[in-house]
């Protein structure tokens, strides 16, 4: 079963304005149009199973619409063959932290999206931080946006530092920390998040990090803590998995170390599973 933990998705009514802004914001070319059905395309191309979707709650009155959404998604796939699986999502800015992420956690959604530069919040606020905190109480998956984002890219509000400070200071449980543990700070990475109690996604990395250092990274912190991810419409999966499987069988550099076929299993979709089977028996 191959696992795709970090996509992104927009309702039909929104799909073309949100990415078209997205893609000016960035200038970057999506590789879907953010619809529902191209990413499902986008997985049966792939061969992906289960695309894990993480909405993004950018306004604290957005919350009940997002999840509400998400809710309903998951219905709609819940005996589908090749799935989507909607976390939640939670503004910092919020009135009652504690009973929204209830809600969530009552309404069945496994996890919630943290996105720091897109809620306009430091990772290691308090604010922030006790939304781990409370979180980890109920047992949800946190996935974090972390390091650079490109269309923030002078002031990024979570850095390995900052989310040391919070490891130390919260220790939350199963956190997701997004592009390989922050994009483009990945010595900040080796330096300080290695070995750390969290699971680091592959979303948006391949193309980016040298192979050389994903290799590295993928050794010293463990192949049961990564997690195949693509940030689907900004990577392809096709062309993701294709570049993790390379990397398995036939890396450029034969200096490197092969990843061997039961860490690419672990990696795929092994890994995933055991995360999300531990909160639910939906999978």
């Amino acid at each position: 079963m191959i696992v795709d933990f970090h996509t992104h998705i927009f309702p039909e009514k929104i799909a073309a304005r949100t990415i078209e802004k997205l893609e000016n914001m960035s200038g970057i070319k999506a590789f879907t149009d953010g619809r529902e059905e191209s990413l499902i395309v986008s997985m049966e191309q792939a061969g992906v199973d289960l695309s894990i979707v993480l909405p993004v709650v950018t306004k604290p009155e957005q919350f009940d619409t997002v999840n509400k959404f998400a809710v309903q998604l998951n219905e709609k796939y819940q005996d589908k063959k090749r799935r989507l699986l909607s976390f939640g999502g939670i503004h910092p800015d919020t009135s009652d932290y504690k009973k929204q992420l209830q809600l969530i956690y009552d309404w069945g959604l496994l996890g919630i999206k943290l996105h720091p530069d897109y809620q306009s919040t430091y990772i290691d606020d308090l604010k922030y931080m006790r939304i781990f905190d409370y979180a980890s109480q109920l047992g949800l998956i946190i996935v974090i946006h972390a390091g650079i984002d490109v269309g923030f890219p002078d002031n990024v509000r979570c850095t390995p530092k900052r989310i040391r400070k919070v490891l130390d200071e919260v220790a939350p449980q199963n956190m997701v920390l997004a592009h390989y543990g922050s994009f483009g700070l990945w010595d900040e990475v080796e330096e300080l998040l290695i070995g750390q109690n969290v699971y680091l996604d592959t979303a948006y990395t391949f193309g980016f990090i040298q192979d050389e250092q994903f290799l590295r990274i993928l050794k010293n912190h463990g192949a049961d803590n990564i997690l195949f991810a693509t940030d689907s419409p900004w990577s392809g999966q096709k062309e993701s998995l294709s570049h993790l499987r390379n990397l398995a069988s036939n890396p450029e550099d034969k200096n490197l170390e092969n990843i061997n076929s039961s860490d690419l299993e672990k990696i795929t979709g092994q890994n995933a599973i055991k995360l999300l089977c531990e909160k639910s028996l939906v999978i």
